[in-house]
């Protein structure tokens, strides 16, 4: 056992994803939020509210600024966020007369949130694409196998004879559904979280909204009718989909380990494991970790739900929770949709014997 199996140097190669993974290494997050600060300066500046100069020399610095790892550890146990830390480091590359409008109008939220925003939505799309490129395996499979009469099977005894399109079309139907759902869900994954100290955008005065507006614009992020610190709907309804595609892969894996039992021999499979004490078995390890991918984010989707508690305007526990859950959701998500790629690729249907 480990800590987490989708980064350790063996289990990830049965449970990893490394495309999605490193959209949430410590790399990507800080710089997602070194990409925030810079564009936060230079929409400032659109707006007069920092010096354009000032601007410049933020971005520029932050080109090739990197922090010390080190410090942002020990910064993040003090403060709770890594943010106090990385703007300190960031404050001694510049001008003394810059320093004071690095990070001018935000807060350690809007840095952290937006970050996860820009990565999230990343990886929502790639998601996406291969959600696309399994149905389509499974639209093949269907022409090709669809019409082969296999048994169903109702609480686990012999029902009826039933074409192998029927139970291909169980596993196709709800990942049409969740398609869907994973492109509304986009919508309210990929806003900007951006309200300063409280989520008034104080500081700022009357020039807030159209800072918020010139920020969004060049993360190409959409602008909520008001900052979302404490309101974590969308981020918990991406949760929820996360868990609703995991779990019908689930239900997939689910059919085929049965169906390629030797009793049954239903389908063939391209690929199985193999055994150190019996080397004539074929273990379906794909399918199983389908179900493993699929009880594991039913179990974390529990978590998610709990982090909707977030107390008045802002959430220390609540928030922590969100980064321990949800990007190990994704990556079993990911990783669930690149074996059922590979199983459904090398899956062969069986005619049943008179």
């Amino acid at each position: 056992m480990t800590i987490s199996a989708f980064d350790h140097p063996i289990l990830s190669g049965l449970l990893g994803d490394e495309e999605l993974a490193a959209l949430f290494s410590a790399q990507a997050e800080i710089e997602a939020m070194l990409h925030f600060e810079a564009e936060l300066a230079l929409a400032g500046a659109d707006e007069n509210v920092i010096p354009r100069e000032a601007a410049r020399e933020i971005a520029t610095s932050l080109d090739t600024f990197s922090p010390e790892i080190r410090a942002l550890k020990a910064g993040i146990n003090q403060d709770g966020v890594v943010i106090p830390s990385l703007v300190s480091q960031i404050r001694a590359t510049l001008s003394e007369t810059t320093r004071p409008h690095l990070h001018f109008g935000a807060t350690s939220q809007d840095v952290i949130d937006t970050g996860f925003a820009l990565r999230a939505r990343e990886a929502i799309e790639i998601l996406e694409r291969r959600l696309d490129g399994l149905l389509q395996s499974l639209e093949a499979l269907e022409e090709r196998d669809g019409q082969i009469d296999v048994m169903a099977h109702t609480r686990m005894q012999a029902a009826i004879p039933v074409p192998a399109a029927r139970k291909i079309r169980s596993w196709s139907g709800p990942l049409m559904r969740h398609t869907k759902k994973l492109a509304a869900v986009r919508d309210e994954i990929a806003v900007l979280h951006f309200g300063g100290a409280a989520g008034t955008l104080d500081r700022l005065g009357h020039k807030g909204e159209a800072v918020a507006g010139r920020l969004a614009a060049r993360l190409e992020l959409a602008l909520p009718e008001h900052p979302r610190h404490s309101e974590r709907d969308g981020i918990v309804a991406l949760a929820s989909v996360l868990s609703l595609i995991s779990g019908s892969l689930g239900k997939m894996g689910q059919d085929i380990a049965l169906a390629a039992q030797s009793e049954i021999g239903e389908v063939e499979l391209a690929t199985g494991g193999g055994s150190s004490a019996m080397p004539h078995k074929k273990n379906p390890v794909a399918a199983e970790a389908l179900v493993t991918l699929a009880r594991f984010n039913g179990a974390l989707v529990s978590g998610m739900h709990q982090a909707l508690v977030h107390e008045n305007e802002r959430s220390g526990a609540a928030w922590t929770l969100e980064w321990m859950l949800l990007p190990q959701m994704i990556v079993a998500t990911g990783a669930a949709l690149l074996k059922a790629a590979d199983l459904v690729d090398g899956l062969t249907f069986r005619a049943r014997s008179v």
